[in-house]
């Protein structure tokens, strides 16, 4: 199974991860974040992680609730559009989840396939089918 170091809550549903606190991992997944914690975000493991082109997923139920105050909505907004130009995939943890190239080295060494529904990037549909 692919380790995920996991920042913050557990998702309430199950992405098909096995989740670490600390050590070695394949990807990282966002749980949860507060309001202060997603406008002054600058995990060091995620941007590790980031840098490394490790994939970062960030799990959308387990953002705060849009605040009725405009001028923080909007801050929000864009810490969230911060977080997706730096590469941070975002996840509702629906059925189509999105497999990427590491993922895709990781299954196939594994002899594994993608989960039916499964979203492929366009290099990791090129491992899976032996041509990278």
């Amino acid at each position: 199974m692919i380790r995920a170091l996991l920042i913050g809550n557990r998702p309430a549903c199950e992405l098909g991860y096995e989740y670490v606190s600390d050590g070695d991992c394949d990807v990282v997944v966002i749980g949860s974040l507060s309001i202060g914690q997603l406008l002054k975000f600058r995990n060091e493991r995620v941007l590790e992680a980031l840098s490394q082109g490790k994939s970062v997923y960030l799990y959308t139920p387990g953002l705060p609730n849009v605040p009725k105050n405009r001028a923080l909505a909007a801050a929000l907004t864009s810490a969230q559009r911060e977080l997706k130009n730096w590469g941070v995939l975002f996840t509702d943890g629906g059925r189509r989840r999105l497999v990427t190239a590491e993922e895709a080295r990781e299954m196939k060494r594994n002899g594994r396939s993608p989960d039916f529904g499964a979203v492929l990037t366009p290099l990791a549909k090129e491992i899976l089918e032996g041509k990278a």
